[in-house]
C-alpha cells in the first residue's frame, strides 16, 4: 500500500522521473526507472567525494595538499570560491567539503582537475558504479554543445550510500567523515523539508533547468535511503513531490 501511493504520485509527474528507496533495517525496497541513467548536475559530486578520499586513503594525495585557485578556475553557480580572490590557497579537504556542504562548482572543477576525469570514473567502477559516470567538468560549455553529460543512477547512488552507511567502502573512519559532511548539506529544500528538524539527513541535491534532485541517508528510527531524480520535468511540481513522498517515508520508518 505504501509503495501503491507513492507510485500514483510519480505517475503524474512530467518529465524523466527515478526513485530509489531502501529500508536499511527491513531490507525491504522500492524502485522507479532506478536503473535508467539521468542528467547527474551536481549530484555528480558524491561520487566525485568518494573517489578523493578513496586517492586519500591510499596515499595518491592529503587532505592538507595545497592548491592555489586561478582565474581559470572560476566558474558561475553555487559556491564561495568563485567569488574569492585569485592565488586563494586552498586545501584538498576545503575543496571537497566546500564541494558538498555549499555544492561549490569551483571546489568541484578544482578537485576533478587534480584527479583527471579517467582516475575518477575508474574508481567510480571500484565501486559498482557503471551508468554514473563523469564525463567533463562542469560548466563546460564546449563539451555540453556536443552532448557531453554526467550521468547517474538513483539506485547505484543509493548502493553507494548504503555502503557507506554500513562502513563497508574505503575505511569506517571515511565513511564517517562522508556521512558527517553530508549532514552539513546547506540545500535542505527537499528531503529535510517537512522531516522534523531534530531527525539527521546525510543527503546532497542537483540542480538545473528542468533538473532537480535529492539522494540521502535518512536517520530516523528505522534509517532509510532515498534517492530522487527527475529530468526535463516541472521542477516546482517535482520538488512538492519530492517533499510529499520523503515525508510519508518518514512516516513509515516509525512504525
Amino acid at each position: 500500500m505504501f509503495f501503491t501511493e507513492i507510485k500514483k504520485i510519480l505517475d503524474k509527474l512530467h518529465g524523466k522521473i527515478g526513485v530509489y528507496y531502501k529500508d536499511l533495517t527491513s531490507g525491504k525496497s522500492f524502485g522507479f526507472n532506478e536503473n535508467e541513467g539521468f542528467l547527474a548536475a551536481s549530484v555528480i559530486k558524491l561520487p566525485i567525494l568518494v573517489a578523493v578520499l578513496h586517492e586519500i586513503n591510499n596515499g595518491g594525495l592529503r587532505k592538507d595538499d595545497i592548491i592555489k585557485l586561478s582565474t581559470d578556475d572560476k566558474v558561475p553557480g553555487c559556491g564561495a570560491l568563485a567569488h574569492m580572490h585569485s592565488g586563494l590557497d586552498v586545501t584538498i579537504k576545503d575543496l571537497y567539503k566546500l564541494m558538498i556542504i555549499l555544492s561549490d562548482n569551483t571546489a568541484t572543477n578544482m578537485l576533478i582537475k587534480v584527479l583527471g576525469i579517467q582516475n575518477i570514473n575508474s574508481i567510480m567502477k571500484e565501486f559498482g558504479l557503471n551508468t554514473t559516470k563523469l564525463n567533463r567538468f562542469l560548466f563546460d560549455d564546449e563539451q555540453q554543445m556536443k552532448g557531453i553529460e554526467n550521468y547517474f543512477s538513483p539506485s547505484e547512488i543509493g548502493v553507494l550510500l548504503e555502503d557507506v552507511y554500513r562502513k563497508k567502502i574505503i575505511s569506517q573512519d571515511i565513511c564517517q567523515e562522508i556521512e558527517e559532511i553530508l549532514k552539513l548539506q546547506q540545500i535542505n529544500s527537499k528531503i529535510p523539508y517537512l522531516i522534523p528538524d531534530n531527525i539527521e539527513i546525510a543527503h546532497k541535491t542537483g540542480e538545473d533547468e528542468g533538473i532537480t534532485h535529492d539522494v540521502g541517508i535518512v536517520y530516523s528510527k528505522n534509517p532509510f535511503i532515498l534517492c530522487f531524480a527527475a529530468n526535463n520535468t516541472d521542477v516546482v511540481i517535482a520538488e512538492e513531490a519530492m517533499r510529499k513522498i520523503s515525508l510519508m517515508c518518514y512516516g513509515n520508518s516509525l512504525l
